[in-house]
């Protein structure tokens, strides 16, 4: 077995142990903190303390105090500040994303989908420590996406298909491709959609379906969502709108990480 570098490098201070502390780099959400603990008992690291996921941490805060060999705090340094830097990231996004949006508007995220697996449930748990869902209903649901249309028939034979089903909440992604948006939405709406979902980036669209749904005495039927690149600047003028779901995707899940450094104690 090929022997590791860093056996030769701390050969003279093996089976001594040291004090280290991860530090914030920047203000935001701290999350990630469940992998940074799998993480220090994998590497046989003792976490001293940590702070809790979906806290406020400020630049300069202290975040996990660890303690194990100098091997065992290299391999750290290389795994530990990864976990919890990339997902508070996430989480000071999705923060951000609740101000903006303000009480009237639900904002989440779905974007974890499109993510690889193996952080799929980091990113889960960042949205929510965020302070936001990473679904678009709390309740159970049954979400008809465009796909679904296609492969069923479309939306009234999808509708049709899941009409007995259980949950009883039923989303429908509409983008308008086979016919104009606001005569989609009405389908839907008619056929026993709970919620809609406008999946095209253009807010002109939210007024145009709000309109004609409100004509057809559907509206009250059905909560409309919005989504399509939408980036967190744009809730301050959604939230103005006639909508009560935005999904953002890549701006919160994509989001740059908070930096964090580890420091061995002297």
């Amino acid at each position: 077995m090929e022997q590791n570098i860093r056996d030769l490098v701390f050969s003279h201070v093996k089976g001594r142990k040291y004090l280290a502390h991860i530090y914030a780099q920047g203000d935001g959400i701290l999350s990630g903190t469940q992998w940074l603990r799998k993480a220090c008992r994998r590497l046989g690291i003792a976490l001293k303390r940590c702070r809790k996921g979906g806290t406020k941490i400020r630049r300069g805060d202290i975040v996990a105090a660890i303690e194990g060999t100098a091997k065992q705090l290299a391999l750290g340094e290389e795994e530990l500040i990864g976990w919890i830097s990339k997902a508070s990231g996430i989480a000071t996004a999705a923060c951000r994303a609740k101000t903006a949006a303000g009480k009237g508007l639900q904002v989440v995220s779905g974007a974890w989908k499109k993510m690889p697996l193996p952080l799929k449930e980091l990113i889960r748990q960042a949205v929510v420590d965020g302070g936001i869902q990473y679904r678009i209903s709390k309740k159970p649901f049954v979400y008809l996406d465009k796909n679904y249309l296609k492969i069923l028939g479309g939306i009234e034979e999808a509708l049709l298909a899941v009409k007995d089903l259980k949950p009883s909440i039923k989303v429908v992604q509409l983008k308008g491709k086979r016919r104009k948006l606001f005569r989609e939405a009405t389908l839907a709406a008619r056929l026993g959609a709970h919620i809609i979902m406008i999946d095209t980036g253009e807010k002109a669209d939210i007024e145009r379906v709000n309109l004609v749904l409100k004509e057809q005495g559907l509206r009250r039927k059905v909560r409309l969502a919005f989504a399509g690149d939408i980036g967190i600047e744009e809730l301050r003028s959604l939230k103005k709108m006639p909508v009560e779901i935005v999904d953002i995707g890549k701006a919160i899940v994509d989001a740059p990480l908070l930096d964090m450094r580890m420091d061995v104690e002297e």
